[in-house]
């Protein structure tokens, strides 16, 4: 608890955590503690205010113990352990000191906000924070999730709130991986032609400039000198644009021209500014910064920001005395060169004026929730000065809204600029008799801070490894054959990723069976992720399974005291190819959606083949089966290395991805005995049009060079049920024995298969899905899959086929799915098949793997 003082102390006086207690307290919805475990209740921010709460009511001595119970018995087993009574008692008090403590600054001011929403859920998503209103007035750009699956930034009305466009969304650009929304926002050029944003590519920020009629990218990297930055401000000529930046882990001022990409900086020294911003003739900024609480003290523990401007021409820094010890953020100049802020000077965050001449303040807004962002140091502010109308963020019912307000609107009540209390961001301590260490802590921060680092130790980090994930690999698929005898088998695999805390280690097992006992595989991999260029190891024993054969003819079964009758014959060869191999591989990240592939292995191959002959009688009956062991080939050796370029922006539903892409290009050269080459070619998209989404594949996988046909390797077998489902078990026998298909046209030595899915979010999240669940998280999806084989080109030339095998001819299926995500730990996917040829059963199969 000591060593968590700084830390404590944001949860204990921060008037955005208190912002939350107040809306909950406001709405009637303080979460209980059972509801404080569903994720929708935020639990990071409720989680401070509940810490501070039980240090208030039982002291800071019982806390460890606490957190120690609920390891160990659980929460219910733990209050009453640790405290003596229940967790509904404990939870009854937890509501009621939250509502004893916030009620007096929530009670009449529900209608307490000033102007209209224009940005709701209705327009966007649950978060539409960071507005930026055009020069001209006209446009208000911002930031929101309305699109699921990113935080994008869109155009919209100023005056309605009506969404015109997304103007850029990192799910559909190729070099940014996402946008800086959480501290930063847009900024428009004068003309109100362009607008500049923050984003990150490649772990760097760069900096978008983008025309907004066309929606052109005019510029989209980093700046020289700058690896961080943020709250870009366009300058009032256009030349250039101000901004907040970071070397060397300090934050300071600079300015950046447009058309030579000379960057000037701005300050210089050991504080922090943020928040820059123009007056309306460029000849001066005003921004934020923590020099004053530096050089005065901090307020409970905690540095604060004052009012600074700054003229341009002199660099002279003119610091403004107005709430010292709050935090005076997101400051912006009116046409009257009055500095519009916000301060969280009582512990709500509120809108105010300072009139620099007259060393005067008004307080604008009296909202209880305060203006924020996502937190309290995000953008919240817009103003446009010809027509004085202001956009700001308002926080109510667990969402982010954006408001519009005329200038006559607002309240405009007059305030002592030395008047901080920061009563309302006060959280509840129920027994005052109790004596806080944490709060001793906070009170001398500032004295002993810096002292306690200088004596930290460092300790070395150890990797300890968890289980992260449980899944099907390849794909779990269950059913039984009669070709085979009458057994049931395990097609696939399952699929076991630990890793340690900071994911720099990782380790994959994969335990895999494909029919039979023997048909057993697995293999284990190491993965270190320390450094860029990833690198790791694999060691594998995987079988490898090939079906030929057909009917040889009619013949007496070959068993003492079966008659002379004759029955047909069918013959199926079940070769097994043992793979043993151990593998180096490396990869390069390039951005969070792009990386380079590139491996090397040396495996060792063994083969067995299992004949079974089966008897069937007219009516297509199997009357009789035997097996014999086939003398098998030698065994043999292969090194092989490849390297793929691999991409995948795509964003996951509840079992499956819903938005974006994936693809794979790769290639693998074999050397040795057989020589030949292996490519492949994935490409995966996917569109969601709430509640509806669409997937498509095409795939190939192929063998090429002179040992691609006739070489040791089994082939691909396209009716696995995760390339095209309906066609592994009773069914494809029966479409065998029917004539209907040839056996070549499941196998080939090159595949091109395609699925087409229609993905329903059935049960989950009220985002997503069509039913409300909070623990029942279900797709479901209605299916094409086809696929073709092929081992020799000329397959294709049905009239005079000379290959030695069948007439290359696709295979298709319709159907209906069901993925359920089982606790986040594996997703099971039950279908129902059918293979588009006339007269063949619908199949039944259940996969235990993501969709694709």
């Amino acid at each position: 608890v000591e060593g968590m003082a700084e830390y404590l102390s944001i949860g204990s006086v921060s008037s955005h955590t208190a912002m939350w207690m107040r809306d909950a307290v406001m709405n009637d919805d303080v979460p209980t503690l059972k509801q404080m475990e569903n994720p929708k209740y935020f639990p990071y921010r409720y989680g401070h205010a509940f810490w501070v709460f039980l240090t208030g009511l039982v002291g800071d001595e019982k806390i460890q113990p606490f957190f120690k119970n609920v390891a160990m018995f659980g929460v219910e087993q733990a209050c009453i352990r640790t405290f003596g009574i229940k967790r509904e008692d404990l939870s009854k008090l937890w509501i009621q000191a939250l509502k004893k403590q916030f009620e007096p600054y929530v009670t009449g001011k529900e209608d307490g906000i000033v102007g209209r929403s224009i940005l709701d859920e209705k327009d966007g998503g649950r978060m539409n924070i960071s507005p930026a209103i055009s020069p001209d007035g006209r446009y208000v750009i911002f930031i929101s999730e309305k699109n699921l699956f990113s935080t994008d930034v869109f155009l919209a009305s100023a005056s309605t709130g009506k969404i015109i466009k997304t103007l850029a969304s990192s799910s559909r650009s190729g070099n940014v991986d996402d946008f800086s929304f959480i501290e930063s926002a847009g900024t428009w050029s004068p003309n109100s032609k362009q607008i500049a944003f923050v984003g990150f590519s490649k772990g760097k920020n760069v900096l978008i400039i983008k025309e907004v009629n066309s929606g052109k990218t005019k510029r989209s990297k980093g700046i020289k000198g700058l690896p961080a930055f943020s709250n870009p401000a366009w300058s009032p000529d256009g030349k250039s644009i101000l901004l907040t930046g970071k070397v060397e882990g300090q934050t300071d001022l600079f300015l950046f021209d447009i058309k030579t990409e000379k960057l000037t900086q701005l300050t210089n020294d050991i504080y922090s500014e943020l928040h820059p911003s123009w007056n309306v003739d460029g000849t001066q900024i005003v921004f934020s910064t923590d020099e004053l609480s530096w050089q005065e003290g901090r307020t409970n523990g905690a540095l604060t920001f004052n009012l600074a401007s700054m003229d341009m021409s002199s660099r002279y820094v003119d610091h403004h005395r107005v709430f010292l010890g709050a935090d005076n953020m997101n400051p912006l100049i009116d046409a009257n060169g009055d500095i519009i802020f916000l301060s969280n000077r009582d512990g709500m965050r509120n809108m105010y004026r300072y009139n620099y001449a007259e060393k005067t303040v008004a307080q604008l807004t009296d909202i209880p929730t305060g203006i924020s962002g996502i937190s309290q140091y995000s953008p919240a502010i817009s103003i446009e000065r010809k027509q004085e109308r202001v956009l700001y963020t308002l926080y109510n019912k667990r969402g982010y809204n954006i408001y519009r307000a005329q200038n006559r609107e607002l309240l405009n009540i007059p305030v002592d600029p030395n008047e901080v209390t920061y009563e309302a961001a006060k959280l509840p301590r129920v027994n005052a008799r109790i004596e806080s260490q944490v709060d001793q802590q906070i009170n001398n921060i500032g004295i002993t801070y810096d002292n306690e680092l200088l004596m930290a130790q460092d300790v070395p980090y150890k990797s300890q490894f968890k289980l992260d994930y449980i899944g099907g690999g390849a794909g779990v698929g269950i059913g039984s054959s009669n070709t085979f005898g009458t057994n049931t088998g395990l097609a696939g695999a399952v699929d076991l990723l630990f890793s340690d805390i900071l994911g720099d280690n990782r380790i994959f097992a994969s335990v895999a069976m494909n029919g039979e006992i023997r048909d057993f595989g697995g293999q284990v991999a190491y993965l270190n992720r320390k450094r860029p260029l990833n690198w790791g190891a694999a060691l594998s024993h995987i079988p490898q399974r090939a079906v030929r054969g057909g009917f040889v003819g009619v013949e007496p079964l070959p068993c003492d005291g079966c008659g002379d009758v004759a029955y047909e014959r069918w013959v199926f060869d079940v070769t097994r190819f043992f793979e043993d191999k151990v593998t180096l591989f490396t990869q390069l990240p390039l951005s969070q959606t792009f990386r380079l592939e590139a491996d090397a292995d040396f495996a060792i191959y063994s083969q067995s083949v299992i004949r079974n002959n089966n008897f069937y009688d007219a009516f297509g009956r199997l009357v009789f089966q035997d097996r014999e062991r086939l003398e098998a080939g030698p065994s043999f050796n292969l090194f092989s290395v490849g390297a793929a370029a691999v991409g995948d922006n795509a964003s996951f539903g509840l079992t499956a991805p819903l938005n974006g892409h994936r693809y794979r290009l790769g290639a693998r050269q074999y050397f040795g005995d057989f020589a030949f080459t292996n490519a492949t070619a994935d490409y995966r998209i996917y569109r969601f049009f709430k509640p509806v989404g669409f997937a498509f594949r095409a795939m190939h996988m192929g063998r090429y060079g002179a040992s691609a046909t006739n070489g040791p390797l089994a082939p691909f077998f396209v009716g696995s049920p995760w390339f095209v489902r309906g066609f592994n078990g009773p069914e494809r026998e029966s479409l065998i024995v029917n004539g209907q298909i040839a056996e070549d046209n499941l196998f080939g030595s090159k595949i091109f298969v395609s699925n087409f899915e229609v993905r329903i979010p059935f049960t989950g999240p009220e985002q997503l899905a069509l039913i409300k669940s909070g623990f029942l998280l279900t797709d479901l999806n209605f299916f094409v899959d086809g696929a073709l084989a092929w081992f020799d080109g000329q397959q294709f030339d049905t009239d005079n086929n000379l290959s030695g095998f069948s007439d290359a001819t696709p295979v298709f299926s319709v159907g209906v799915s069901v993925r359920a995500n089982v606790f986040g730990a594996l997703v099971v996917e039950p279908y129902l098949a059918k293979p588009l040829f006339d007269g063949a059963p619908v199949a039944f199969g259940l996969n235990i793997i993501p969709g694709w």
